[in-house]
């Protein structure tokens, strides 16, 4: 074992002598990888942050539950204890039918309501399911429906589903987007590995009469394309960080115009480690291709 990481120690150093030995080509080799892997990080980071202000703005989904008008405090306890023994819901809370004419008076239809001879609303529940998954609405939905007592069902779920419509393509297009333009950073790995096999090859050639073996021509290359991956990966956060920064005033002042208080989150350590790893493991795959292809050749 510690022969295995002294050999990769090894081949550790010599990929970085070869990346600073050429700054300007580390360089822009590091800011083709992290500008193309900003596009679609900085998409999906965008399109968590607009699901966060569209709840924001449009507030929790919830499920109205209208009881019968003849329900008494009997069928009202039973509907509680059944709303008790539902863990998909996160609370759920009561509003009596003089609560609900009092709202609806306080809401300017005082004169409306006057005119009427008694309370037409209905006791109602106001849940709050603990997802917002819209095929969790419609299931509760149906199961309450069928509960004594209950005359109706309201979901307030429509914008959900739309929602979630609209951020599933935004994450399909981001995620396509990342595979065309993750091939196409392998096919830069593999070039530049081509060309760093190419320049070595007398040395390829007498390191192999002295006995090396593939695997130790083959690690420095490995390792060079896995660290200038890593490097357009940290490329990419620094990109995608200064992107946030930028939009966060506008987007603030847009939240504030639908009475939101709202701040644009950069990436968190989770996705910052997922960028720079998946950039070093295109690099690496870059190479690897590579390698197998051209040092076969030498």
């Amino acid at each position: 074992m510690m022969h295995w990481l002294y050999l990769h120690g090894r081949a550790i150093v010599h990929a970085l002598r070869r990346l600073l030995a050429q700054p300007l080509g580390t360089l822009l080799s590091a800011l083709v990888v992290g500008i193309a892997l900003s596009l679609p990080g900085g998409g999906y980071l965008l399109l968590d942050n607009v699901a966060t202000l569209a709840r924001g703005v449009s507030g929790t989904p919830e499920i109205s539950l209208f009881l019968d008008m003849e329900a008494g405090a009997a069928e009202r306890a039973d509907i509680e204890q059944r709303l008790k023994a539902t863990p998909e819901l996160a609370s759920y809370r009561f509003v009596s039918r003089d609560e609900a004419l009092r709202q609806l008076e306080a809401s300017g239809l005082g004169d409306v309501l006057g005119g009427l001879t008694g309370n037409p609303l209905p006791d109602a529940f106001v849940l709050a399911p603990r997802t917002e998954d819209p095929a969790l609405f419609e299931r509760l939905a149906e199961d309450m429906q069928a509960w004594p007592k209950v005359a109706h069902v309201q979901l307030d779920s429509a914008w959900v589903k739309r929602l979630h419509a609209l951020l599933g393509l935004g994450r399909s297009a981001v995620l396509m987007l990342a595979g065309l333009l993750g091939f196409a950073l392998v096919i830069v790995t593999f070039n530049t590995i081509r060309l760093q096999i190419l320049t070595q090859r007398q040395e390829i050639a007498v390191s192999r009469l002295l006995g090396a073996t593939d695997p130790f021509i083959r690690r420095p290359f490995y390792w060079f394309g896995g660290l200038q991956g890593a490097l357009g990966g940290l490329v990419a956060l620094g990109t995608v960080w200064l992107g946030v920064r930028a939009l966060t005033a506008p987007v603030t002042a847009l939240a504030e115009t639908y009475g939101a208080v709202f701040t644009l989150g950069g990436p968190d350590w989770r996705a910052a480690l997922v960028i720079v790893a998946f950039a070093a493991f295109l690099g690496w795959l870059g190479a690897a291709i590579s390698v197998r292809r051209h040092l076969a050749a030498t």
